[in-house]
């Protein structure tokens, strides 16, 4: 009859979100988590190729799930899946620091791109455990006085060609060899009329017995680039 309404569906009658079907993107990012994984020794190659073969077949939330679900999902830079829905970042972020400090740690959303300006003071982002919903962030800065750090980890790659420096420098520290792929790139731009940027891991801890003792903690190894004052334009 016209003008009837189909009865609501019930509830109970609908799929849980595990059961949900998954999309050709869902199954790409759930497979580059568990690339970076093994580029963080997290798999074994055996491992690795046995997840990959379920992923690229899986046809529901909760089979990609169970292949992510002992790995922390803060070193994945592609979309993670928490709650069986999908973290959506932020077009543009903009940081301005006057004085003191701007931080950016534990689990937070990289957004697509990163404005940041330095006045006074200190901006830290701490990409470590950051949720990281892209291959490629891109960060226009302008540092006239104080300091901009990037705490990276294996896998993630910065460059810094398209910063101009007046006066201070740009630093960045890569201390794992070339055999670590490149699965994170962030583009840095902008200008230091005065002041610092440094790209670099966390510093290594020290052990029991180096703290006993009093012992420095281990130097960084690996390649080191700096750009200083008048290196550009």
């Amino acid at each position: 009859m016209m003008g009837e309404v189909a009865p609501r569906e019930p509830d109970d009658a609908r799929p849980a979100p595990s059961q949900l079907r998954a999309s050709h993107e869902d199954r790409d990012a759930v497979i580059e988590v568990l690339r970076v994984a093994a580029g963080d020794g997290r798999l074994t190659a055996e491992e690795l190729d046995e997840r990959l073969e379920i992923a690229f077949t899986a046809r529901t939330y909760g089979e990609l799930a169970k292949l992510t679900a002992d790995l922390p999902a803060g070193t994945s830079p592609v979309p993670v899946i928490l709650g069986q829905s999908q973290v959506t970042p932020k077009d543009v972020v903009r940081i301005d620091c006057r004085s003191g400090d701007a931080i950016r740690d534990g689990r937070w959303v990289v957004p697509k791109r990163l404005e940041v300006s330095v006045t006074s003071g200190r901006v830290r982002l701490d990409f470590t455990q950051a949720i990281m919903t892209q291959p490629v962030l891109d960060i226009v800065a302008e540092v006239r006085s104080g300091h901009l750090v990037l705490i990276t980890k294996p896998g993630m790659a910065v460059d810094t060609d398209d910063v101009q420096v007046r006066s201070g420098h740009v630093k960045v520290k890569s201390p794992w060899g070339p055999d670590v792929p490149v699965t994170f790139r962030v583009n840095l731009s902008g200008k230091v009329g005065s002041g610092h940027i440094s790209a670099r891991p966390r510093r290594p801890r020290r052990t029991l017995w180096q703290w006993l003792t009093r012992q420095p903690r281990r130097p960084w190894a690996g390649s080191d680039l700096s750009i200083g004052a008048g290196a550009r334009g």
